[in-house]
């Protein structure tokens, strides 16, 4: 019975990220905790792997089309891959509550960006048509990308909610391309906090496989689809299901344990 759950979650996460991008694999450490009952030791490298291929996959059309600031994605994985490690260090000296709660305090930042998510474009680090003032955008770029490695070593989650936003307002990077370089941000730190996780965590490769296949297939089947749908709508009704996960892991940490 374990393995058709599994795929079925894979899919329902695989069709979020489609539609919506890295936000949708937020769940993927809920899911495996909760539903398929691993411990979330085991759940947050299985997570990151999910969210690494996933993200890879989601990030080659974006490559073809040109839609990748790689200099930028080279700032942020510098700064966050050294901390995916760190994250994943203080992540073993937290007892499982502690982490959970993070994790749900995580899920509720990601489901506040998915709801007041906006169009608009920073111009912090543009200069006309020259590109990025990299002197001052060094400034507001390294901090995020160090938290945004920190939290997904510590909490398996990919970052694109806090990516993204930081890009299209501080850097004044467009959102097309925004997303692009998330995507390659997001591959970069998943895979070091795979590693990261590796020497003291066991995989379920079984599991992990099966999310992965069904998860790459609802993405890519979604970003199909997704192109005729409100994505707006559909972001803010991820958002409020995204608070209930949170407000359920709150509930089952403090009242039910």
């Amino acid at each position: 019975m374990t393995l058709p759950i599994t795929l079925a979650l894979g899919a329902v996460i695989g069709v979020f990220l489609g539609l919506l991008g890295g936000g949708g694999s937020i769940l993927a450490v809920p899911a495996l905790v909760y539903v398929l009952a691993v411990p979330v030791e085991q759940a947050i490298p299985m997570s990151l792997v999910v969210v690494a291929v996933a993200s890879a996959v989601g990030a080659l059309p974006k490559v073809r089309a040109g839609q990748v600031q790689w200099r930028l994605a080279g700032v942020f994985a510098a700064a966050g891959i050294p901390a995916t490690f760190v994250g994943s260090s203080i992540g073993r000296h937290l007892p499982e509550s502690v982490l959970l709660l993070g994790f749900a305090a995580v899920m509720v930042i990601a489901g506040i960006r998915m709801v007041m998510d906006n169009a608009d474009t920073g111009t912090a680090c543009t200069v006309g048509d020259s590109g990025i003032n990299w002197r001052r955008c060094a400034t507001r770029s390294i901090p995020v990308g160090l938290a945004v490695g920190v939290l997904t070593g510590l909490f398996g989650v990919g970052g694109g909610f806090l990516v993204v936003p930081a890009l299209v307002l501080l850097l004044g990077v467009q959102m097309p391309i925004a997303i692009g370089t998330s995507l390659l941000i997001i591959v970069a730190n998943s895979v070091a906090g795979s590693l990261a996780h590796a020497s003291q965590s066991s995989i379920d490769w079984i599991i992990t496989a099966a999310f992965v296949a069904t998860a790459v297939a609802g993405s890519l089947i979604a970003g199909q689809v997704g192109t005729r749908l409100d994505t707006g709508r559909i972001q803010r009704w991820f958002a409020y299901l995204v608070f209930a996960v949170a407000a359920y892991v709150v509930v089952d940490i403090v009242f039910l344990r």
